[in-house]
């Protein structure tokens, strides 16, 4: 079994809006700050932006690039992982301001 190859863009956009997702959000159940909540709030929905554009550039490469299509596609299924990450952390917020 080889390494699994990814493209640089979705690789990079994965790694980019866990890692910052993840600073948010420990940054916020350490403090209960709502000003982190707010800003939380406003990543959340520009990290599904930029990654909804990244997997449809990925997808679009994957079935478009024939001969070297396979880092595109696993950097589609990378960037589509952060979905469910970002509902988990939506849970631990909700959870953390017994809502």
């Amino acid at each position: 079994m080889g390494n699994i190859k990814f493209s640089t863009e979705g690789k990079t956009a994965f790694y980019l809006s866990f890692s910052l997702g993840t600073l948010i959000l420990i940054s916020f159940l350490l403090t209960k700050s709502e000003v982190l909540l707010t800003v939380g709030f406003y990543y959340v929905l520009a990290a599904a932006v930029i990654n909804l554009i990244v997997f449809f550039y990925e997808l679009i490469s994957f079935f478009t690039n024939v001969k070297d299509n396979k880092p595109h596609g696993n950097s589609a299924v990378l960037v589509v992982m952060n979905i469910p990450i970002s509902i988990i952390y939506f849970l631990a917020v909700i959870n953390s301001c017994n809502l």
